[in-house]
């Protein structure tokens, strides 16, 4: 492993590295020297005390990214991190057909994200730096895992922040247009070349195997999607209504209830907040509903308006919701953390004039690792309330 280069901190920069945070922003680098786009750097303070090593960028506000804390970098890190990341998810997930197996930070592999649907991976390297080591990626995956193809996914905004083009397509072997999968009991078929992240929203993966148990009667779930919420209520429930403003997610769904066999799903192309507001006024009621929005906050400056966002929809679906049944209710907004979602909740039950309980607070997947000490990885919060009255 090259190491090209080096960067001096600032005691701000050299605080967040001690305390275990991978990234120093462009504010608080001191200094660079012979530091190229994309190069492992050595970081150092500016004393020039020895802190890590770090993936550097020339264009993102988040300059460095750190890969090793110490005086020494081990050649073969790269192959390392990613044997522990894949041999844990063999431990913990064996034989799960769609997992994320490297979440970024969350391994100790920044910007990168690998993701299998069966046999076949999906990838993206989301900075300068895993840009440069993306075939080196390939190279241990391929050999690690023998899939029959890996594509890059590498159409998410974020990589405009570090200069980087956006690029769908395919580095190993073959991927057909759709691949099959499964989820829990259900079969898929999922369009990893054009479908939402990597193909599936691996994220909610447990949260909607979690659903089943909370489901019942008459179901609406909001923001639907390909149906990942209902798609599994629909296996238990009397009747599901499927609401996305996607026509060509709907159609995925449809085809997906009719491939398992799953009947009982009427699926409408609507806007889910226009939708509340009209079936709370007709005086409609549904035994279970289900929110799981895009993020409403991409920004600080979008939080005010994303938490009247959430406030209106989960207000809306309390009044709709029958005494007795479950609201399962999702954010994936980071910059809305969980205490402001609970409190937005809480003044949402007050003003529908309900007594709530909360039965669960979860998050993303566990093939979706949190880094201690760093709020950015933990980004999802799904809670599942109980309407008392």
């Amino acid at each position: 492993m090259n190491i090209t280069g080096s960067v001096l901190v600032t005691r701000k920069g050299e605080g967040r590295i001690l305390r275990g945070h991978p990234w120093v922003f462009r504010s608080d680098v001191a200094k660079a020297k012979d530091a190229l786009p994309g190069a492992v750097v050595r970081v150092e303070n500016e004393r020039g005390r020895p802190l890590g090593f770090a993936l550097h960028s020339s264009r993102s506000e988040i300059r460095l990214r750190m890969i090793e804390r110490g005086e020494a970098l081990a050649e073969d890190w790269l192959g390392r991190r990613l044997q522990d990341a894949l041999a844990w998810r063999e431990r913990t997930f064996p034989g799960t057909p769609a997992c994320r197996l490297v979440h970024g930070e969350g391994d100790l592999l920044p910007s990168l994200v690998v993701d299998r649907y069966a046999d076949w991976l999906a990838i993206q390297t989301l900075s300068q730096g895993m840009e440069a080591l993306k075939q080196e990626v390939v190279a241990i995956l391929s050999e690690r895992l023998r899939p029959r193809g890996i594509l890059e996914r590498n159409d998410p905004k974020v990589r405009s922040f570090e200069g980087l083009e956006p690029r769908v397509g395919l580095l190993y072997g073959e991927v057909p247009r759709r691949v099959p999968v499964r989820a829990g009991d259900l079969a898929l078929e999922v369009d990893l070349w054009h479908g939402q992240k990597t193909g599936l929203f691996l994220d909610q993966r447990e949260n909607h195997l979690m659903a089943r148990g909370y489901t019942r009667g008459r179901v609406l779930d909001g923001f639907s999607y390909t149906g990942g919420f209902a798609l599994q209520a629909a296996a238990v429930a009397d009747t599901v209504l499927a609401v996305d403003l996607s026509a060509d997610a709907l159609d995925q769904l449809r085809d997906a209830a009719a491939r398992n066999g799953l009947g009982g799903i009427e699926t409408r192309d609507a806007n889910v907040f226009d939708l509340l507001r009209a079936f709370d006024d007709a005086g409609e009621r549904y035994d279970t509903v289900i929110l799981d929005p895009p993020a409403f906050a991409k920004s600080k400056d979008a939080v005010e308006k994303a938490q009247r966002g959430y406030k209106e929809i989960n207000l809306r679906a309390l009044k709709i919701l029958n005494p007795g049944g479950c609201l399962i209710t999702c954010s994936c907004s980071y910059h809305v953390h969980e205490a402001d979602f609970e409190r937005i909740l809480s003044a949402a039950a007050a003003d529908a004039g309900a007594e709530v309980s909360v039965v669960e607070r979860r998050s993303q997947a566990r093939d979706h690792p949190v880094l201690l000490g760093v709020p950015e990885t933990r980004y999802l919060k799904c809670f599942v309330l109980r309407k008392l009255a």
